[in-house]
């Protein structure tokens, strides 16, 4: 092993696992011990790449190997059992959101985390792309007073989306879960926990019947965070290709904020303090500096807190898990109730402004 690195694996060599790799790589924090997918080519093609072994069994991967940490991409309902197994042989783990399908699921993986004294976090490169750090630090600086709308909108091609994203059992959920999951951990970063949370959603099967079997694609949500702050959610899942386009609007008394992935603007009413910005990322910037701090985490956690711990991300499943259970009983549900079932949370890391270095 190289001097200073961490040894690491990748699980699941998908959009999302393919990003962990090349950036792990790029960040030259990790030595790349093993990756693994079901598809045996895919795992050869990679460990090829990047001179390490492939495997096509997951369980095989972590039984055969000592490593710091394990990236983990692949699916849930594939790897649930081998996630706590690596758990349970002190496994460092880096999860791409969601951590589970469930909030007790998730739960469950903290809760195992904490029990072995491993460090489990949740892979959100929304938390370093510096559109979103620009949206945290511009509400906790007071530059938005009296802020009292908080307005999101989430539009995501996915032509062909596989098969296990339809099913309820396998997917857990579909548009909110899958792909507004970093949005919801955004606006929870920004704002209290709601208060209480109302949902409806649907799909595009032909009748009735078909969609209690489907997942959805289409939601909207509103979030009630207190008497003077209110929030709405609309997303959708395009069964076409192009662009995801995510925007946030928050409105104050005085001022509208608008973000994008790629831009913040500030508009106040009297257009003395109008701020605008771009910033030209590519994706994998953010990746990027989501790994380097996660690595730093490892080597030094008391200097650098955990960023996105598992334990933290409890709050956006308790979110989430209201949604669904609105959309099934047809009246608001309450996170804080949900996070009350589940018996006292876990010890939450440190929720600073993630640093951007290397």
């Amino acid at each position: 092993m190289d001097a200073g690195k961490l040894t690491a694996a990748v699980l699941g060599l998908n959009d999302s696992g393919q990003h962990l790799l090349q950036a792990a790589a790029a960040t030259g924090c990790f030595q790349i011990q093993a990756v693994a997918d079901l598809d045996p080519q895919k795992a050869e093609k990679a460990a090829a790449e990047h001179h390490c072994q492939a495997y096509s069994d997951y369980r095989q991967l972590i039984v055969q190997n000592q490593l710091d940490c394990l990236l983990v991409a692949a699916e849930t309902h594939t790897c649930d059992e081998q996630l706590k197994t690596a758990l349970k042989k002190k496994f460092h783990v880096l999860k791409t959101a969601p951590l589970g399908r469930t909030f007790e699921e998730s739960r469950e993986c903290v809760r195992l985390a904490e029990s072995e004294g491993v460090r489990l976090a949740v892979a959100n490169p929304a938390r370093f792309q510096s559109s979103f750090q620009a949206l945290r630090e511009m509400i906790a600086q007071g530059r938005l007073e009296h802020v009292f709308l908080m307005a999101a909108s989430c539009s995501f091609g996915a032509a062909d989306p596989p098969g296990w994203r339809a099913d309820p059992k396998l997917a857990g959920g579909g548009v909110l879960l899958h792909d507004c999951y970093q949005l919801f951990d955004q606006l929870l970063l920004s704002f209290p926990l709601p208060e209480q949370v109302y949902a409806l959603q649907t799909n595009q099967a032909p009748d009735k019947q078909q969609r209690l079997y489907l997942t959805e694609d289409t939601a909207v949500v509103c979030l009630r965070f207190n008497d003077a702050l209110m929030g709405s959610v609309v997303a959708t899942r395009r069964n076409e290709t192009g662009p995801h386009r995510v925007w946030i609007e928050v409105r104050a008394k005085e001022a509208l904020l608008t973000v994008t992935e790629d831009q913040v603007e500030l508009r106040t009413r009297d257009g003395r303090n109008d701020w605008k910005r771009q910033y030209d990322e590519p994706p994998q910037v953010a990746t990027e500096r989501l790994l380097s701090s996660f690595a730093r985490s490892l080597r030094d956690p008391e200097q650098f807190p955990l960023v996105s711990s598992g334990g933290e991300n409890l709050r956006t499943m308790a979110v989430l898990e209201s949604a669904y259970l609105s959309a099934r009983t047809g009246f608001p549900e309450e996170p804080a109730r949900i996070l009350q079932w589940a018996g006292p949370a876990p010890r939450a890391a440190s929720s600073a402004r993630p640093s951007q270095g290397t």
